[in-house]
C-alpha cells in the first residue's frame, strides 16, 4: 500500500502541471529533482549503504585515535540535519506542491522534533561516547529551534544533547568560530557533515564551483581520514553555488538545462 501511494505521488507530481492562481503551472525541474532525491534518501538500500559505509570509516578512524596519547580530552564536531536527522519529508513535502525550501515551513517541521535518523549515526556516536569522546552539535538552524532540536536529539537517547555541546547559527552561517572554540579546550579527531562547509572555512562564502572543487582538492588527502561525509543529493551549498544568481524556478531551470550533461544534440 504505501509503494503503491508513493508511486502515485510520483506520477501525479510528474504529469507536468499544477494549478496555481487558476493557471496550471509547469513542473519546475528543481523541485522535481529534490522529490527524487527525497525518495531516495528515504527509500534506496543504496542511500543507506553509503551512510553506513561513511560511519564504519569513522568509527575505524576513531578507533585508531583512540589508541594515540593526547595532550587534550578527544571530541568530534558533526552537523544535525542529514548528517545525523533526516529531514526529506519536509523537503518532499515542498517539492511535492512544487515549491523550494521555505523558512516558516521549515521551521513547522522542526518544531515537531520527530525527524528520523540517519542510517548508522547514533549506533556510532553512542559509541564515541561510550570511548569518553564528547560530541559537539554545530547546526545551522536558528536559535529558536534550540528546544526543539535538543527534544529530537533526545527522542534517540543521543549522547551529550544538552545545550553546552549545542551551538546553532548566531549572526553568520560559517562554522569556523565554533569550530575554534571547540578546539580551545579539545582535540576534535573527527568532523562528520552532509555539507562542505561543515569541514574547513575554505568552503564559506563567497563561493562559486569553481572555487569548492579547487578546495576539494587541496584537501583530499582529510576525505575519510579526519572529514567523514554523508551523502546529501536533496540541497546544500553545491546547489548554491550551481544556481548562483537563480531566483525564480524558470531561472534555476534554464541554468540546470545550460550546465547539465546530456547525449542531446
Amino acid at each position: 500500500m504505501k509503494k503503491a501511494l508513493i508511486f502515485t505521488l510520483l506520477c501525479g507530481f510528474c504529469s507536468a502541471v499544477f494549478a496555481q492562481n487558476g493557471q496550471e503551472a509547469p513542473v519546475s525541474i528543481a523541485n522535481n529533482g529534490k522529490l527524487w532525491g527525497s525518495i531516495y534518501q528515504q527509500r534506496a538500500a543504496e542511500y543507506k549503504a553509503l551512510c553506513f559505509q561513511a560511519y564504519n570509516i569513522a568509527r575505524l578512524r576513531l578507533e585508531i585515535a583512540l589508541k594515540k596519547r593526547h595532550q587534550k580530552p578527544l571530541a568530534i564536531i558533526t552537523d544535525i540535519d542529514e548528517t545525523l536527522l533526516d529531514n526529506s519529508p519536509n523537503t518532499a513535502g515542498q517539492a511535492i506542491q512544487n515549491k523550494g525550501f521555505d523558512q516558516q515551513a521549515w521551521h513547522a517541521w522542526t518544531a515537531k522534533a520527530i525527524a528520523d535518523t540517519v542510517p548508522g549515526a547514533p549506533a556510532f556516536f553512542k559509541y564515541a561516547a561510550s570511548k569518553g569522546v564528547a560530541v559537539y552539535y554545530i547546526t545551522n538552524r536558528d536559535e529558536d529551534e534550540r528546544e526543539a532540536t535538543l527534544k529530537n536529539l533526545r527522542l534517540y537517547h543521543l549522547p551529550y544533547a544538552d545545550n553546552k555541546h549545542l551551538t546553532l547559527k548566531t549572526t553568520i552561517s560559517s562554522k569556523e568560530t565554533r569550530r575554534m572554540d571547540v578546539l580551545k579546550t579539545h582535540e576534535v579527531v573527527l568532523y562528520c557533515g552532509d555539507n562542505l562547509p561543515d569541514f574547513n572555512k575554505l568552503y564559506d562564502a563567497p563561493y562559486t564551483e569553481q572555487s569548492r572543487a579547487a578546495a576539494t582538492e587541496k584537501l583530499k588527502k582529510y576525505f575519510g581520514d579526519k572529514y567523514i561525509v554523508i551523502p546529501n543529493i536533496g540541497y546544500g551549498d553545491w546547489e548554491s553555488a550551481l544556481l548562483r544568481g537563480a531566483a525564480t524556478d524558470a531561472q534555476k531551470d534554464s541554468v540546470i538545462k545550460a550546465k547539465v550533461k546530456t547525449d542531446l544534440k
